[in-house]
């Protein structure tokens, strides 16, 4: 039997690979998940596909980190956007509100309920990356606090970790487990710890949120995993080859000055977020060939390559790099709400990721700026 089992014939063969790459942010991924309900819109359509087509009949390879993780595993399994639009909503004060959270100390210390909305979501230990339930390669970003580093874990059986000769391989850890270790929020949820190898206990480890990784936006990472030689799985590289489609949870910068310490605790996670989301862009747009994406700054622009004549390259030619590249975002500062006729929504509210009173705001500017940035037919040309 392959070693791919009941995906063999997808993976087997050589043909454009697709990735989808979702962003942490709390709460505000229902705002990412009104995008890709958008995208999966505009793909049925170009496809010609039934209603009962969704994103993981189209990318091969989707990832997340923290809320990103949740989403990327709900889609992995061939949930639709609505089904988990739909559980973000019914469930999202549970995981994410920080006022319910907060009366609640208790949740601290046992499994509260994120852990448990996981189990009922992803299985309570019968599912894990070696499971035959995915219908893609699948990528949930970690933070191993007991190693300091991140831990990216995916379910391609081709990786060095993923044998499962190996009594610590990678895949025998339950779904659920490993989703609620990417979204260990510090100072909200208490760490996961998990068994690599329940013989040996220095193979147990103790992890916290991948939104404090360099990876809240794993994009870059993604290409790197899917084409470099140590991961296995070698995919081509170039313009015609591979398309990485990068979905953010909300650009949101605090701008100003840190007034004292109390104000300093509070904006710096949200700062470091977001500079390190904007590093990891600006790594796809240069080594990829990006053909939407709003401008990082007033120095790089937008970077989408353009021709003599400075306009637009057009999409038939070729810019020699090493993937199609796509990034969907929302600015949540005042400017970019105004400018995407959203004035009347207020940017503190938005910008919040742990309060889910602002949800219905969220999904307005998520499914505003989904229809006004994604263009399947434009920007996925050579892969439709």
């Amino acid at each position: 039997m392959s070693i791919w089992g009941p995906l063999q014939q997808r993976y087997e063969t050589s043909q454009p690979r697709k990735i989808l790459s979702l962003d942490g942010g709390g709460i505000r991924g229902v705002l990412a998940l009104e995008i890709l309900l958008e995208l999966e819109t505009q793909l049925r359509a170009a496809l010609n596909a039934d209603e009962k087509f969704v994103l993981a009949d189209y990318f091969d390879y989707i990832g997340g980190t923290s809320t990103g993780a949740i989403i990327a595993a709900g889609l992995s399994l061939g949930k639709s956007a609505q089904e988990m639009l739909d559980f973000y909503q019914q469930k999202g004060e549970a995981m994410f509100d920080k006022a319910f959270l907060l009366k609640r100390v208790k949740y601290f210390y046992n499994d509260g309920p994120l852990l448990q909305e996981l189990k009922n979501t992803f299985g309570s230990g019968n599912i894990n990356l070696q499971s035959g339930a995915f219908k893609t390669l699948l990528l949930v970003v970690t933070m191993n606090r007991s190693t300091d580093s991140p831990w990216p874990i995916s379910n391609n059986p081709l990786a060095k970790f993923n044998d499962p000769s190996l009594p610590d391989c990678n895949l025998q850890i339950p779904l659920y487990q490993l989703v609620r270790a990417s979204t260990a929020a510090p100072a909200y949820f208490r760490p996961e710890t998990l068994q690599w190898d329940p013989k040996d206990p220095d193979k147990t480890f103790v992890f916290v949120d991948g939104g404090v990784t360099p990876y809240n936006n794993p994009a870059f990472l993604m290409y790197r995993m899917a084409t470099q030689v140590p991961y296995n799985l070698n995919w081509k590289t170039g313009e015609k080859e591979l398309l990485v489609v990068s979905v953010g949870t909300g650009s949101a910068p605090s701008p100003g000055v840190y007034d004292n310490l109390l104000e300093t605790l509070k904006e710096l996670p949200n700062n470091l977020m977001y500079a390190m989301q904007v590093d990891q862009d600006i790594n796809c747009r240069t080594v990829g060939r990006c053909v939407f994406g709003a401008p990082i700054d007033l120095e790089l622009g937008d970077m989408i390559p353009l021709g003599t004549d400075g306009k637009m390259l057009s999409l038939a030619s070729d810019a020699s790099r090493h993937f199609t590249y796509a990034r969907y975002n929302a600015n949540l500062s005042a400017e970019g709400l105004k400018n995407a006729g959203l004035g009347h929504i207020d940017s503190d509210n938005v910008r919040e990721m742990d309060s889910t009173k602002y949800i219905p705001q969220l999904r307005e500017v998520g499914r505003t700026v989904g229809k006004q940035q994604v263009n399947v037919k434009a920007h996925f040309a050579g892969f439709i």
